[in-house]
């Protein structure tokens, strides 16, 4: 368990060596990996599938289009992008914007179960299939039948969501996540005021 005034360092040192990472062959393609950004201290942690092609060129999670509407969402529960961690199953870019294949969602595992560990977050959420697969993989549902849901592991609430980007393709699904990100918000008041 690393100590609270340590944690920022623990957590640049990890950054760090995700930066140089070739574990596996999307370190090939990428132009810079995307560790994670946000609040190393945060009660609430958002899990993506993988970088796209603004989050490769900048370094950043969330930072295209569905960042944007992820901005929007995290007013919607009450939450502020600084408050939170945002990062990925998988650091680096898959050519074409393609699902992350098993391989590299387990090369960049070690990495994820660190950033957890190190943030110790109270809330994680997962957006989209992909994340939800490879976190909870003990559910074998779909993102569809558990969007919205609370899942506790390890003593961690764990809240499986439609990705935003997947939002942008499926105008339905946004007023879903919509209404999910407010019923996150009642779920946070509720599990960090116990």
């Amino acid at each position: 368990m690393v100590k609270e005034d340590e944690r920022l360092n623990v957590l640049e040192e990890l950054h760090q060596r995700i930066l140089v990472c070739t574990k596996c062959p999307l370190a090939n393609e990428r132009t810079n990996a995307v560790p994670g950004e946000g609040n190393p201290k945060a009660k609430v942690m958002f899990i993506g599938e993988a970088p796209g092609s603004e989050e490769d060129l900048q370094g950043r999670p969330f930072v295209g289009p569905a960042g944007r509407f992820l901005n929007e969402l995290l007013v919607l529960a009450g939450l502020k992008r600084e408050e939170v961690f945002i990062t990925n199953i998988v650091k680096c870019r898959p050519p074409n914007n393609r699902t992350p294949s098993n391989e590299e969602i387990m090369a960049c595992r070690p990495y994820l179960e660190a950033q957890i560990a190190i943030i110790r977050p109270k809330i994680v959420c997962l957006l989209g299939a992909a994340a939800l697969k490879a976190v909870l993989p003990e559910l074998k549902m779909t993102i569809s039948q558990v969007h919205g849901q609370a899942y506790t592991k390890s003593g961690i609430v764990f809240v499986p969501l439609f990705h935003p980007a997947a939002a942008l393709h499926q105008p339905k699904w946004k007023d879903i996540l919509r209404q999910d990100m407010l019923k996150l918000k009642g779920l946070l008041a509720q599990v960090l005021s116990g």
